[in-house]
């Protein structure tokens, strides 16, 4: 059996699929939030306050919306990963074309209802007078290309479930240049302004999700016939993983909202400072974001094939990686914090917020980025709603008391200064859950030992590297695993 036919994932070095699928789902990432980071840039520009609160506004809108999305491709990428690694392609080939199908119709919904709601959900967290009309404005420009969104997103999801990080990574790319290009000439050459950010991005996801389909249509031949019975038989095993993912979501943005809507209390300067906060932690931890997206393929193909022990690995090198990458990038961020804070034309109360999360919050993200791992085992593993639950306590029990008594106590700092903290009380609470769950399965699913291998283990000497299992050495667990592999 070739490892195409297995999946690419069931053998092979699992820190090195960590780091390929992660920076390559990263670069695409970053390039998107890179672009969304020149759109504040280039409005800053124009040096009007409004306009940089507006999109920061509207972006605590958008995500919330495109969390719909995001939550079907959590769903993609579990089933499909799971097809490939139980060697069932057709099956994968029928998920991916549904999944599709029904994220279009979700997002189509979802996106009429928020254009129709628009000026209430903007004033709900906190938009007044002109600022709440920009914000308005902006987003009923953006918000009918979401159902587009959610295709580019299921099919780079397909992608990466298959191993085609790189091409997954393509997609992004495509859609980060076509913004990049069309951002100015449509905010200064057009004089649009505002108006001609949010054109530019509904250009961009369109050249999203053509170079995504591409790959999934006439590279690997992975999107199959559309059929309303299939479909209608899907959806069960489709929203048992899609209903917790898009719940789990959508809790992160109203989390979001809800500290947003803090933060405004405190006046438009400060929300602008936040807004610069929330484009530069994409780009600085794009790699973290990427994480959950890259590693669940990978825990998905092994646990369809069985390797508990590789899905254990996966875990345990992905918390090295985000502990190292974190560290390194909240220290570039420190030192680059007056430079951010001049670029961006920040002064005042804006700039006071900057400083303070470049200083003291930057390291929390390792947090934010733990629960992305948890989050990712728990989808992948069929625990979806243990995903849920983590993610609706730190948007609420982990938010709102901690984000309110904060603000009580310390203004503006102390709203973001809470939310952070909620991150750690959360990311540390969901490893352990993850770490237990891997267990437990690992127990149901161990083969007994025969009497042979009792014997085999019993005639061995034991090391000080050893435990009672010889071959187990607790140094060399990887090395072990790739033995095995080979000799497979």
């Amino acid at each position: 059996m070739t490892n195409k036919a297995k999946g690419k994932f069931v053998s092979g070095n699992i820190f090195q699929h960590i780091v390929i699928m992660s920076s390559t789902n990263a670069v695409g990432l970053t390039a998107l939030f890179l672009v969304d980071l020149a759109d504040l840039f280039f409005i800053s520009l124009l040096g009007e306050t409004e306009l940089a609160a507006a999109v920061g506004y509207a972006g605590t809108i958008a995500f919330f919306t495109t969390s719909i999305g995001i939550g079907l491709s959590i769903s993609m990428s579990a089933l499909v990963s799971r097809a490939i690694g139980q060697q069932n392609r057709e099956k994968a080939r029928r998920l991916v074309i549904n999944i599709l199908v029904t994220g279009f119709i979700i997002s189509s919904l979802v996106s009429a209802l928020a254009w129709f709601y628009t000026p209430e959900l903007v004033s709900l967290i906190g938009a007044k007078g002109r600022t709440h009309d920009l914000a308005v404005d902006y987003l009923r420009i953006l918000l009918p290309s979401l159902p587009i969104l959610s295709i580019a997103m299921g099919a780079g999801a397909a992608l990466r479930s298959i191993g085609d990080a790189k091409r997954a990574m393509y997609s992004t790319l495509a859609g980060g240049g076509v913004n990049a290009i069309l951002d100015p000439l449509f905010i200064f050459t057009f004089s649009l302004g505002l108006h001609g950010a949010a054109i530019a991005s509904v250009i961009a996801r369109f050249a999203v999700a053509g170079v995504a389909l591409y790959g999934v249509v006439n590279i690997h031949q992975l999107l199959g016939r559309f059929r309303y019975k299939d479909w209608l038989a899907d959806q069960k095993e489709i929203f048992k993983v899609a209903i917790p993912a898009i719940t789990t979501n959508i809790a992160t943005p109203v989390g979001n909202a809800y500290v947003t809507m803090m933060i405004a209390s405190y006046g438009d300067s400060y929300v602008a400072g936040w807004a610069v906060v929330g484009r530069l932690l994409p780009v600085a931890f794009g790699m973290i974001f990427a994480m959950s997206g890259a590693v669940g393929p990978i825990i998905g193909q092994n646990f369809g094939a069985g390797l508990y022990d590789r899905v254990r690995l996966t875990l345990k090198h992905a918390l090295q990686f985000t502990g190292c990458y974190v560290a390194l990038m909240a220290l570039l961020i420190y030192l680059l914090q007056d430079y951010l804070v001049t670029v961006f034309g920040a002064q005042g109360d804006a700039a006071e917020l900057i400083r303070f999360y470049c200083t003291w919050l930057c390291m929390s993200f390792i947090f934010n980025g733990i629960l992305f791992i948890s989050n990712a085992a728990f989808n992948n593993l069929g625990y979806p709603t243990t995903s849920t639950i983590m993610n609706i306590g730190k948007a609420t029990i982990g938010t709102i008391p901690l984000v309110y008594f904060g603000g009580l106590w310390f203004g503006a700092i102390g709203v973001i200064a809470g939310q952070a903290l909620g991150s750690v009380i959360f990311g540390v609470i969901a490893w352990v859950w993850a770490q237990r769950i891997l267990k437990r399965l690992g127990e149901e699913n161990q083969a007994p030992i025969t009497l042979e291998e009792k014997s085999l283990n019993s005639a061995l000497p034991l090391t000080p590297f050893c435990s009672s299992r010889a071959y187990m050495c607790a140094d060399s667990e990887e090395c072990m695993l790739e033995t095995k592999d080979s000799k497979k």
